[in-house]
């Protein structure tokens, strides 16, 4: 995937997740997938 992409996915997730938890999302599961594919992304951007 070109780093501009990840960037952009990188952003979303990020974006998702904040809106998620400000709203009281309740569930676990999606926030846990969602910081894991974060996690990723940073990794393969090296920025973790």
């Amino acid at each position: 995937m070109a780093i501009n992409q990840l960037e952009a996915t990188l952003q979303a997730i990020t974006h998702t997740i904040a809106k998620l938890e400000k709203e009281g999302c309740d569930d676990e599961k999606m926030l846990k997938e969602l910081r894991k594919e974060r996690d990723r992304i940073l990794d393969e951007l090296n920025l973790n």
